[in-house]
């Protein structure tokens, strides 16, 4: 039976995912830091997802800790302030880890910056095989590199992994031409290429990002963290926003 029979008869339009998370999902009303109730929601949001069968890479920034961007701002060197940046989304790795291992998931922290003591190093094929075995690969670290977001890892290790799509999950049920939280004529997409996401510069994920997805025609996926939005995406059914060719 083939990968694509397979993922057929569970019900699922993609079978492995990246699912992209901001740092600041896990601190909840606090804003920074990592909430370990909010911890606790988020992985339950995801192991309803991982249920049905599906196999799924996280990348978790670490804006809740420390954002490199700004540290940068603020008069930091721009290479310290992002390594700072990278060390926080293996802080918000391992949560996740953590709580996802107590709801009995079984799964592996990968970091792009070497930390034996604490998480595996990212080798592409050894992130793979983890996948395969039914276990949730958490890629930490970043790209291992200063001056690339996280974003720009997801979608690096989406293409890497094989994924059939990127989900990035946030506070809105999907992308919209203007804030949707301070314009009440704000209108949502149901879908959109990546060159008019790009020339609308609507800010889903960085333009070094998006090259990434857009030559390796790869879908990317915005919806809502909570309330199944993630599930409904996974099975096609029209949920959030997708970008992808036109």
């Amino acid at each position: 039976m083939t990968e694509d029979n397979a993922t057929g008869e569970r019900g699922l339009k993609y079978g492995r995912v990246l699912l992209k998370l901001s740092g600041e999902a896990l601190a909840g009303a606090h804003k920074t830091g990592i909430d370990p109730e909010t911890v606790a929601a988020v992985c339950e949001e995801i192991g309803s997802v991982l249920d049905m069968g599906v196999e799924m890479a996280l990348v978790i920034g670490g804006g809740n800790i420390f954002r490199g961007l700004s540290g940068s701002a603020k008069g930091m060197e721009r290479s310290s302030a992002d390594y700072m940046g990278m060390l926080a989304t293996v802080l918000n790795a391992l949560a996740v880890q953590d709580m996802l291992e107590k709801l009995g998931y079984p799964t592996r922290v990968l970091s792009a910056i070497n930390m034996k003591e604490v998480c595996e190093p990212f080798i592409r094929r050894r992130a793979l095989h983890h996948l395969e075995k039914g276990r949730v690969v958490i890629c930490a670290g970043g790209t291992g590199n200063p001056y690339f977001t996280t974003d720009t890892t997801a979608a690096l290790r989406g293409m890497e992994l094989k994924c059939d799509a990127i989900i990035k999950a946030t506070k809105v049920d999907g992308i919209y031409d203007k804030d949707p939280a301070t314009n009440a004529d704000a209108v949502k997409f149901d879908h959109i290429s990546y060159e008019d996401t790009l020339r609308r510069r609507l800010g889903v994920m960085d333009a070094t990002a998006f090259a990434l997805v857009r030559d390796n025609h790869v879908p990317i996926i915005v919806c809502r963290m909570f309330g199944g939005d993630i599930k409904r995406a996974i099975l096609g059914e029209p949920v959030g926003t997708i970008v992808r060719e036109e």
